[in-house]
């Protein structure tokens, strides 16, 4: 083997190497738990049997409080979109992470609206 050959290997590893520990260096997305954050179902909502999944991102600061929320979309009616925003954006998420440090960070988060 030449050289050349080994000297290119060895950087192609290298430069692996470093894009693997730039993904697991990068950003986490902020979480929160469903189980402790959840939307009161309008009443209008129940009378009309409405069910789908609001689907919307959030901006969480490194606090866990969240600074900004955008509807992606729609379960299909406004008063049920209203409340996921509503009620989320009041809860308290996990902060997401940069680097391995809580930073100020976007996630996405699906809420299913199913009546029993």
């Amino acid at each position: 083997m030449s050289t050349n050959s080994r000297y290119l290997r060895s950087v192609a590893a290298l430069l692996l190497s470093a894009a693997s520990v730039a993904v697991l260096a990068g950003e986490v997305p902020a979480s929160f738990d469903p189980k402790n954050c959840k939307a009161d179902y309008p009443k209008a909502s129940l009378m009309n049997e409405e069910q789908g999944t609001t689907s919307m991102s959030f901006l969480v600061s490194p606090d866990g409080s969240v600074v900004e929320s955008k509807l992606e979309k729609t379960s299909g009616f406004k008063n049920l979109d209203k409340a996921a925003i509503k009620s989320l954006s009041a809860c308290k998420f996990k902060p997401g992470t940069k680097d391995g440090s809580p930073a100020q960070t976007w996630t996405k988060v699906d809420y299913a609206w199913k009546l029993d």
